[in-house]
């Protein structure tokens, strides 16, 4: 948040950790008063101080602040936002409540939902203000029905796309709790068949909304509807066997195929029968990508299946994730999680090792052992160059 959004907002409205407006303040035994999911994240890092005074906590009970929340909903609905539209270049004023209300009737006209959901976008854009306006009236719910829960049959592809737009943009992980609607069938058929058959847009921003449900233990059981989804599954792995014509989406793609596999155990034996393993190293094959990392701790995961490893050794995996090894653009959790990989690849399959070493992976590992790596990547490192040299000193023997 820029100086001048912070600076627009009172003071007392504002959480001492995020400095964002409150929108769940509690109360700890100090008597300070937190954003309860900044103090939760604080807390959960293993702090037991309050973090303004530093005293130790008795307790970590959180209560509360209901007047502060009814100060902020007043000051809130009081506010009659003024942003300039882009495209007139002109300033429009937007009564919230009046777009809110007009989103929800079944009686407001398309065009001005459309216009209202352009409106959202620039709020939700332009100004940490607006945005802080928008969640604490409750639209994130209001834009979920828009696109989840109206019949498919009547709904409109710009609306939804457009809602969706607005979805990403209002901080979904913020807002996990609101989408655990998703895990009622009509709702959750929705997404399905949105994944499916939407534009290529639509389907990149449901990939985000994807990768969101599969950080948070909010939306756990979602999390696990999704990966026993084989449609799901299907749709994310020919996403990514797209890396070389539609690049947003099958980045989109690799995070929430990471998210799913390494959050639902159970997902990961669909997903190389939905030829997850062939789709990430397609993925991985492309050069340099932007959620590579994402990728490989999903390859990772999946060579710890049997039939992950026979896929993985099908499609010529191991000569992808050897060039993941050491790459001095990357970050540094992609070569852990490529070395790891190929560990468990490489320790089932003398045919593997063949592959790993006739692609360079001694010279890329010991590369890597010459960076400024970390203590994790060293020890995986060291660990799979001692399983190679043995591979190759049996070779010579014979």
């Amino acid at each position: 948040m820029d100086e001048e959004n912070k600076m627009s907002i009172p003071f007392l409205f504002r959480c001492p950790i995020s400095l964002d407006l409150f929108t769940d303040p509690v109360t700890l035994s100090t008597g300070q008063t937190y954003d309860r999911p900044s103090i939760e994240k604080w807390l959960a890092g293993g702090n037991s101080t309050c973090p303004v005074t530093m005293q130790r906590l008795p307790d970590f009970s959180a209560v509360p602040n209901h007047t502060l929340r009814q100060y902020i909903d007043r000051w809130l609905l009081r506010g009659v936002a003024d942003h300039r539209n882009s495209q007139q270049g002109s300033g429009i004023p937007i009564s919230l409540t009046i777009l809110k209300t007009g989103l929800l009737s079944s009686e407001t006209p398309l065009a001005a939902k459309l216009e209202a959901l352009r409106k959202v976008r620039v709020l939700s854009t332009e100004s940490d203000v607006g945005k802080s306006f928008l969640i604490q009236l409750d639209f994130f719910p209001v834009l979920v029905h828009l696109v989840f829960q109206c019949p498919l049959e009547i709904a409109n592809l710009e609306l939804v796309e457009l809602a969706l737009d607005c979805i990403l943009r209002l901080s979904p992980s913020n807002n996990l709790n609101y989408l655990n609607v998703l895990k009622q069938d009509a709702a959750f058929s929705s997404l399905v068949v949105l994944l499916e058959h939407g534009s290529s847009k639509m389907k990149t921003f449901l990939c985000i909304l994807i990768e969101a449900i599969s950080t948070s233990t909010t939306t756990k059981e979602l999390c696990s509807l999704l990966g026993q989804s084989q449609t799901v599954l299907h749709v994310l792995v020919s996403l990514l066997l797209q890396s070389k014509t539609n690049e947003q989406a099958s980045d989109a793609a690799a995070a929430a195929m990471a998210g799913i596999c390494t959050s639902v155990e159970s997902s990961r034996s669909d997903a190389i029968k939905e030829g997850a393993v062939e789709g990430l190293a397609e993925y991985l094959s492309t050069g340099v990508r932007r959620n590579a990392s994402n990728a490989l701790a999903a390859m990772e995961v999946l060579m710890g299946e049997e039939n992950g490893r026979k896929a993985g050794v099908h499609v010529g995996a191991v000569r992808v994730m050897v060039k993941w090894v050491f790459r001095v653009s990357s970050k540094e959790e992609g070569s852990v999680r490529a070395v790891g990989a190929l560990m468990a690849i490489c320790r089932a399959s003398s045919r593997a090792r063949k592959e790993a070493l006739a692609a360079g992976a001694v010279t890329q590992l010991l590369l890597l052992l010459q960076s400024q790596c970390g203590g994790t990547a060293k020890a995986k490192a060291r660990a799979l160059l001692k399983l190679l040299r043995s591979s190759w000193e049996e070779d010579n023997e014979m």
